[in-house]
């Protein structure tokens, strides 16, 4: 059986000084990012995404997933060597693990590599009103709310779990290759009886599925001059 793995959202956002440093000062930095995320992503899940345009609090986040906390913890302190890092803040930080679901039979144990454009994620957390109804209710209200993401099959849901580990209950991260589909998902959802027992579900992040390199550019629209 699969093990189950830390996830990690860190998001970036780069103080607008960088921009007006030298190009070739700027490049380094992002070789250095670079690097620490192809030493990571050698045996790692990893992965970019842009939020330039769709957010004014955070420009950049990281995907992370290993086994062990202490490689999340290694990869983000060779990322805070970077220069890049000196530069930034991060506004938004999420950690979680993965477990099997109680309400389906469908067990993702790991976050599975990209296969759309747009990530929405967002932290989670449910009232304690609803940790006080039976297992069986609890199951009952879930299953319309399955039953209504599976009308969007172009929508598709990676859930990881924060209890104890982080200020929020769940990380969720919807992903999908047609922004609309997955507006018309939450605004049904809000009609379903499970969301009566959500006591908060934002901020959420509009990101782009992109390259570590291509992400690092839109920082500051500068594509750099070799590949790394």
């Amino acid at each position: 059986m699969p093990s189950r793995h830390f996830v990690k959202y860190t998001f970036l956002q780069v103080d607008p000084a960088w921009r007006r440093l030298p190009d070739a000062e700027r490049e380094e930095h992002k070789r250095e990012f670079i690097a620490a995320c192809e030493d990571f992503g050698e045996d790692h899940l990893l992965r970019a995404f842009s939020l330039v345009g769709t957010r004014g609090d955070a420009d950049m986040m990281i995907l992370s997933q290993a086994e062990n906390l202490e490689r999340i913890h290694e990869f983000h302190v060779v990322l805070t060597q970077s220069g890049l890092l000196k530069w930034a803040t991060i506004p938004y930080s999420y950690l979680a693990m993965t477990k099997p679901s109680e309400y389906s039979d469908e067990s993702r144990l790991q976050v599975r590599p990209a296969h759309g454009r747009y990530l929405f994620v967002y932290p989670f957390v449910k009232t304690r009103a609803w940790y006080t109804l039976p297992a069986g209710e609890r199951w009952r209200i879930m299953q319309e709310h399955i039953r209504v993401g599976k009308e969007f099959p172009s929508v598709d849901l990676n859930t990881s779990y924060s209890f104890g580990l982080d200020d929020q209950e769940f990380v969720v991260a919807f992903e999908t290759d047609n922004p609309a589909d997955f507006l018309d998902l939450v605004q049904k959802l809000r009609s379903t009886e499970s969301s009566a027992y959500t006591l908060r579900d934002t901020p959420t992040f509009t990101c782009v599925t992109m390259s570590v390199e291509r992400a690092l550019g839109a920082l500051d629209g500068t594509a750099m001059r070799t590949s790394a």
